[in-house]
């Protein structure tokens, strides 16, 4: 099954723009500010796009009830269901992930204010969501390779590597 096309373009793009302003670009830079104000605009698209889509794109796919989230997790010991949409913990990287660059952008963007310039909590903040960021998207990498690997469900095709 092949993914909206809208949502594997910006899967990548996010993904890249995070590697690239946590890793590349000077953290406080003008490229790096420009970079954050994108990401979070490719975000707020994301989600507008998701509330008014009906297709793939659709918030409504994701599964988010608790319960499902721990079903996931013991599945990951066992068998491993392939799921037509994201599993429960999948929606919620989503979700957190998708949050967590929102935050970004507005910490970003207060640290421009003049109510806030130079506030070191409101940068500690910034440098907090960052590193955090980077932690999840590190777990959704593995969770993505291990789900592939050790339990053959095709993850790697359906986010456009492979046939």
């Amino acid at each position: 099954m092949r993914r909206h096309l809208f949502i594997r373009c910006f899967h990548w793009l996010l993904a890249l723009g995070i590697v690239v302003n946590y890793w590349v670009l000077e953290s406080g830079g003008e490229l790096h500010e420009w970079l954050g104000w994108a990401l979070g605009a490719a975000v707020l698209l994301r989600v507008v796009t998701g509330v008014l889509s009906r297709g793939d794109a659709s918030l409504t796919r994701l599964h988010l009830a608790p319960h499902l989230v721990l079903q996931d997790l013991r599945s990951l010991a066992g068998d491993y269901p392939d799921h037509e949409d994201h599993s429960a913990a999948g929606s919620w990287m989503i979700v957190l992930m998708l949050t967590l660059v929102g935050l970004l952008a507005v910490t970003g963007w207060m640290q421009d204010l003049d109510a806030f310039w130079g506030e070191d909590w409101l940068q500690n903040i910034h440098e907090w969501l960052a590193h955090s960021l980077i932690a999840l998207a590190a777990l959704h990498v593995l969770a993505v390779v291990f789900i592939q690997l050790i339990h053959g469900v095709p993850l790697f095709r359906r986010i456009g590597f492979g046939p």
